[in-house]
């Protein structure tokens, strides 16, 4: 499990509260290099929570971004702010990626390529998974949604494949989505995961290319 935070907001003793702009006043637009230091944290967050199999240290985080432990707080109060950040970031950046993919692939192709970046995605929850757990549990992410914006994603993709001829017609979205989380749940405690992954990933296209005729 997640330790507790030092203090109720999370930030160590004598770390001042957040400042305008920071993460209690989210609806302040924040100045530009405040910007670019949140960008930078929520960046170096996603590479060590992918990197890691355990709890990250967020003084790790803040020194790798170039700023002081107070700079992380001001901006993410709590461990859980910047993991649902990081969460976030990651989810937008999968379910948004199958338009381009199309436009740079046939869409075969691309629904493998989107099936990479988001086996990446799922990546990057092993260091964070404990708080993610704790995040759904209380409601503030919500799984359903999450499904939602993956099966549209993948039916994006299979639309597109039916049209073109190089994916079936007669596939729901939402089966290849429980095909695909059963593949990554199958692998997470394999130390050869990226490999048998890549292997049921190939196994997911295949499936639904179309069938050649006798």
């Amino acid at each position: 499990m997640t330790p507790p935070e030092p203090t109720p907001t999370g930030a160590p003793a004598g770390t001042p509260p957040p400042a305008d702009g920071a993460a209690g006043h989210a609806e302040r637009p924040l100045r530009a290099d405040a910007q670019r230091n949140r960008e930078n944290l929520v960046a170096v967050a996603r590479a060590a929570f992918a990197a890691a199999d355990d709890t990250v240290a967020l003084e790790g985080i803040a020194r790798e971004a170039g700023v002081g432990i107070g700079t992380l707080y001001r901006h993410f109060p709590t461990r859980e702010a910047l993991v649902e950040a990081v969460y976030a970031a990651e989810l937008d950046a999968v379910t948004t990626s199958a338009p381009a993919l199309l436009e740079e692939f046939p869409p075969d192709v691309a629904l493998r390529a989107w099936l990479d970046n988001y086996a990446k995605f799922t990546a990057t929850k092993r260091g964070m998974i404990d708080t993610l757990r704790a995040g759904w549990a209380s409601g503030r992410i919500t799984t359903p949604t999450t499904r939602e914006r993956i099966t549209a994603a993948i039916g994006t993709l299979l639309t597109a494949g039916a049209e073109a001829g190089s994916l079936r017609g007669d596939v729901d979205p939402d089966d290849v989505t429980a095909i695909v989380f059963g593949a990554f749940l199958s692998t997470a405690a394999n130390s050869n995961a990226p490999e048998q992954t890549g292997r049921l990933l190939d196994l997911v296209v295949d499936a639904v290319r179309p069938k050649a005729r006798p």
